[in-house]
């Protein structure tokens, strides 16, 4: 399975760390950069992995910023992408069986044990086909205001 990984400034270390356990559990992990401490526009690269989500080039995304936020609003600007930004391993698991989300964004200030933690649960949880949740799922991709 392919993961694309994307940071801005605030998660570089954070992301290559990340990267390696992801690696190290046998996920092939494709980065988006950044790979700089410098100043950076999230979007830019919460869009990369978006897009790349939408393409199929990779089967999930993992964003990460200071707080997780920024990048979960401009991923989720990209349609056919449900990104969420997740706190805890509850979360993550909610949010792939209910949501069926595809992109989980995650905040810099959390700390890496948690992280990889979270980002196991994300992985290994499937969507559920129960109707009623694919039933929201769909009410939610065909909203257009």
């Amino acid at each position: 399975m392919k993961i694309g990984i994307a940071t801005d400034h605030r998660g570089v270390s954070l992301k290559q760390e990340l990267t390696k356990y992801l690696e190290s559990i046998g996920y092939n992990v494709v980065n988006y950069g950044t790979d700089s401490e410098a100043s950076v526009d999230y979007p830019l690269y919460a869009f990369k992995v978006g897009e790349a989500v939408v393409r199929k080039d990779v089967d999930f995304g993992v964003l990460i910023c200071g707080s997780g936020i920024g990048m979960s609003i401009a991923c989720n600007k990209v349609k056919g992408v449900r990104c969420a930004k997740v706190n805890d391993t509850w979360e993550a698991e909610v949010t792939r069986m209910d949501n069926d989300a595809n992109v989980i964004a995650l905040g810099s200030r959390t700390p890496v044990e948690e992280l990889k933690k979270i980002l196991k649960v994300f992985l290994e949880t499937p969507a559920s086909n129960e109707e009623r949740h694919v039933r929201r799922r769909h009410q939610v991709d065909e909203y257009h205001a």
